[in-house]
């Protein structure tokens, strides 16, 4: 498909050929390329975009592309691309990412130092103006000593902008006295973001010191709080030391809280990398059952709608040994049992309606106004003495 006049890639335009090994899209019209484009070839091994008219690469544009082997980017107006996702792991077969002859200006070194070993080795970016800096100049320096062939067999052809001007292009891996002033030896430091971790005392908590940097020439240091040595730590049992870098706090106790930092070398590389873990040990969760309002408000719920039942259908026994009282005119004159509160519940007889009848005319309260005759209103201040009569 190369040296046609191709613009566009529609998504899925593979999608019919997804044993697809080798794919050469090189000398098109292409500006932009993303994942969805090559989603579609999992076991694609080598990809050649070069001499279009790309500009941007997106973000994702090789990701789920595990066997990828070699890609070909150069003649392009490329102006950054994505190194960050380009990991071991993510694509443990590439071993080719040419870059050369773009417009990269600012590398991010940062994502270009942790890359794997095999694809620094196989990372072209010359001809492109690069911005004249130390880290820059110190990372080429570090890989011509090396010997990787992305820059011993293109030595002539890095070149950097002095103050990022285009009129003060220099050959910077023949210039080398206007670095004097770098640090070539360095190790360049990244710093991975920091991280917050809460435990209970007596738990066993483990401090992960992962960051961007891999491989097994790893070596790795730890800085606890309160300057104590760890080695007589690990030593008593009170630590472990694993052999991923993690350290491991067997019984965490209030005095462990504070900040530990972990830092991973590279030798092979020049890289070290730290990492900050602020840990904080809180008192041992109480052993009782908690108490919950929830579980009380549903009981008290459940007690008195009970309560409620018992009143309402439990007929109360009859009291037939209670004594009547003496009658009174100031007691009350509804007739009714005074013998406790039982007797309320108890069903009345016709007899006692009867008389509730005609009691319930007489009362203490004042009666309502009356109207008299002519049309006067009559106040009716008359109270009868009511009759009380007992069930024999």
């Amino acid at each position: 498909m190369s040296h046609n006049r191709i613009s566009l890639l529609s998504p899925g335009a593979f999608h019919n050929i997804s044993s697809l090994r080798y794919l050469d899209l090189s000398s098109n019209k292409l500006q932009v390329v993303g994942k969805y484009h090559f989603q579609d070839l999992p076991v694609l091994e080598v990809l050649l975009l070069y001499n279009n008219r790309l500009t941007r690469v997106e973000s994702n544009t090789i990701m789920g592309l595990g066997n990828l082997r070699k890609v070909y980017l150069s003649l392009n107006q490329i102006t950054d691309f994505p190194f960050f996702s380009i990991r071991k792991h993510s694509h443990p077969n590439l071993v080719t990412l040419d870059l050369s002859s773009n417009r990269l200006f600012r590398l991010p070194m940062d994502d270009i130092v942790v890359l794997p070993v095999a694809v620094q080795k196989g990372l072209f970016l010359h001809n492109n103006s690069l911005e004249c800096d130390c880290s820059m100049y110190r990372m080429f320096w570090h890989w011509e000593q090396k010997g990787y062939p992305s820059v011993k067999d293109y030595k002539d052809d890095y070149k950097c902008l002095m103050y990022g001007e285009p009129q003060i292009s220099i050959n910077f891996l023949r210039s080398s006295h206007f670095f004097e002033n770098c640090t070539i030896g360095k190790m360049i430091s990244l710093i991975s973001p920091k991280a917050d971790k809460v435990v209970y005392e007596g738990e066993q908590v483990r401090l992960d010191c992962t960051g961007t940097l891999n491989g097994e020439d790893l070596s790795y240091s730890w800085i606890i709080p309160h300057q104590e040595n760890i080695s007589q730590l690990i030593q008593n049992g009170t630590l472990r030391l694993n052999q991923d870098g993690s350290l491991d706090i067997l019984a965490a106790q209030s005095i462990d809280s504070g900040v530990y930092q972990c830092t991973a070398v590279d030798n092979a590389r020049m890289i070290n990398e730290s990492r900050e873990v602020n840990l904080t040990v809180v008192a041992q969760r109480s052993t009782e059952e908690p108490f919950y309002t929830g579980y009380t408000t549903l009981l008290g719920c459940v007690v008195t709608l009970v309560l409620i039942l018992m009143y309402l259908y439990l007929t109360p026994c009859r009291c037939g040994c209670c004594k009547p009282p003496p009658p009174s005119p100031a007691i009350s004159t509804f007739g009714e049992d005074r013998c406790t509160l039982a007797s309320i519940f108890a069903a009345p007889s016709t007899d006692r309606l009867k008389n509730k009848t005609q009691s319930d005319r007489h009362v203490v309260f004042l009666e309502p106004l009356m109207t008299g005759k002519n049309g006067h209103p009559k106040a009716a201040f008359d109270v009868e003495q009511p009759t009380i009569e007992w069930d024999t």
